[in-house]
């Protein structure tokens, strides 16, 4: 999406839209988490809660992190 010059000729840079594919990507899957945590309530499988619930938190700083690198490439560009 960028030409040589570093300058855009697309709204976003490559590396912004990755930043924000990968981002997407996470928040739906914390958001299928939620449904196996209540599979896993449903049939009174804490062993299985825990696990969901320690996977859906992963997903949940892995997000954040993706985040703060978004922030700093739409500010400068680049990392």
């Amino acid at each position: 999406m960028t030409q040589g010059n570093g300058h855009s000729q697309e709204p976003i840079s490559n590396l912004e839209y990755d930043f924000l594919t990968v981002l997407h990507n996470k928040a739906e899957a914390v958001r299928a988490y939620e449904t196996y945590i209540e599979d896993a309530k449903a049939v009174n499988s804490q062993p299985c809660v825990d696990l969901f619930q320690k996977l859906r938190q992963s997903e949940i700083e892995q997000a954040q992190e993706i985040r703060r690198h978004l922030q700093a490439v739409m500010e400068r560009g680049k990392m």
